[in-house]
């Protein structure tokens, strides 16, 4: 299977279940995460931020809600109508593996439960973009299901699991500085925090 095999029948499940999602995350607290690469940006505000995996558009509410211009990039047909009538925002409904995004334009960017999906071979060429669509100084913020650098099928959905020393190295080889990192959710057992979130640097220089 082809990697845009692989994207095809993950976005068509999403597409599937577009309403059955939006109704099980709508309520899910992400204060941490949104806070994180907020905090990390050192630009004056208000910043422009692109919600990558926007999903129905429950984050792109909150940053603009918080006073900043938010841009949404989802893959699914059904969630960039959804983000669009519920956030109000712009969204690019975008492939992951074909990206076409504009020269240093971005603060930030929240990659919230997005980025496991891409196979890690096509990893590289997507940190690569993102990279280039951050303005210098900017900050990518990513939370992605850890793991032990498996890959593969999980039903319906292709899902890449890096633990945090390999993510490392696929951040670094793109370009970007570690600023910090941490484990979801808080306040629990290690081995019940599946979630690694970091937080990223694009260098000024």
């Amino acid at each position: 299977m082809t990697p845009d095999d692989i994207s095809r029948r993950t976005l068509a499940h999403y597409n599937l279940t577009a309403d059955a999602f939006f109704a099980g995350t709508i309520d899910h607290d992400v204060r941490q995460n949104i806070e994180a690469l907020l905090g990390a940006i050192e630009a004056p505000a208000p910043w422009t931020i692109l919600d990558l995996g926007c999903g129905p558009g429950r984050d792109l509410k909150t940053f603009t809600a918080l006073g900043h211009t938010a841009i949404g990039l989802d893959g699914s047909e059904r969630f960039a109508e959804m983000a669009r009538a519920y956030s109000g925002c712009d969204v690019w409904q975008q492939d992951f593996l074909h990206l076409d995004l504009p020269d240093s334009k971005f603060d930030g960017i929240y990659a919230n439960a997005s980025l496991f999906h891409i196979p890690s071979a096509e990893l590289p060429g997507v940190l690569e973009k993102l990279n280039k669509t951050l303005k210098p100084g900017g900050v990518l913020f990513s939370s992605n299901p850890r793991g032990n650098n498996q890959e593969g099928w999980n039903g319906p959905r292709y899902g890449s699991y890096h633990d945090l020393d390999s993510w490392t190295r696929y951040l670094t080889a793109a370009g970007f500085a570690p600023i910090h990192h941490y484990y979801r959710s808080a306040g629990l057992p290690r081995d019940q925090q599946p979630w690694l979130a970091s937080v990223w640097r694009k260098p000024v220089c």
